[in-house]
């Protein structure tokens, strides 16, 4: 396995409630960190972060695709209770937390964000959002106005409105770590740059990680179908549209499936 520390992940997701769920995920920590700065920028990018999440949960129904999901790791996990060698304690404990994510969700009277969509300010905010520059101050004075306010109570704010959506936020965490986790990344070699694998389709994979070297002078560029995935090695330039390398590329991958 190669070092965590030492390495860049590229990921392919090969369906389209795992790209809903990576979008998230990346969002999800954009927000966080902003929300963990003081200054009215951090606090910006955090709500800008925010409205990118209630852009995606209105665009599609996120908690019953969430709950699918759920419902379909749960049956899985369920089915390895009978598999000998498995820690038990480790697994009911998985099985408790999803089930309580399921439940939760349930809960929720209205759709994901429902809070959000109410929100005054947030309103105001999404009207102009998608205008460029459109949160400029002499745009939105309420916003301005907000931004304005001590750090602690516009840290606040965010804190609250970003909790509003700690299920989903975990929900998505766990099961992605879960799918993740399923496959030991393998040592492979692309001949001239170029990898090909094929792919069970009685398998149910969800996810194509690759792992290179974080100082290779490579990135990777997946595409994938339901019977074989590809994996092309381009040369890193900002200034020069990349090509494919013409040299042989060590490389790790795992073909990611729960």
């Amino acid at each position: 396995m190669p070092d965590l520390t030492a390495v860049t992940v590229y990921e392919h997701p090969l369906n389209e409630r795992l790209r809903f769920f990576l979008r998230l995920e990346f969002l999800f920590r954009q927000a966080r960190h902003s929300l963990r700065g003081e200054a009215v920028w951090d606090s910006h990018n955090c709500l800008s972060a925010l409205l990118e999440i209630l852009n995606i949960v209105s665009r599609v129904d996120m908690k019953t695709e969430v709950i699918k999901e759920l419902d379909r790791i749960i049956g899985t996990l369920t089915a390895l209770t009978q598999t000998p060698g498995v820690n038990h304690d480790t697994l009911d404990q998985l099985l408790t937390t999803l089930g309580g994510f399921k439940t939760q969700l349930h809960s929720l009277d209205g759709p994901l964000a429902k809070e959000l969509r109410e929100n005054e300010l947030f309103k105001l905010i999404i009207q102009r959002s998608g205008i460029p520059g459109g949160l400029c101050d002499f745009d939105l004075p309420p916003y301005r106005h907000w931004l304005k306010r001590p750090t602690e109570a516009r840290v606040g704010d965010l804190r609250h409105w970003i909790g509003t959506l700690d299920t989903l936020r975990l929900s998505v965490e766990l099961m992605l770590k879960l799918i993740r986790e399923s496959s030991e990344p393998t040592a492979q070699i692309a001949e001239g740059g170029n990898y090909q694998q094929s792919l069970d389709s009685g398998t149910p994979y969800q996810l194509i990680r690759v792992w290179l070297p974080a100082d290779s002078p490579h990135f990777v560029e997946i595409s994938a179908g339901k019977h074989r995935f590809t994996a092309r090695f381009m040369n890193a330039c900002t200034a020069t549209r990349p090509i494919q390398t013409d040299s042989d590329v060590e490389f790790h991958v795992s073909c990611c499936a729960l």
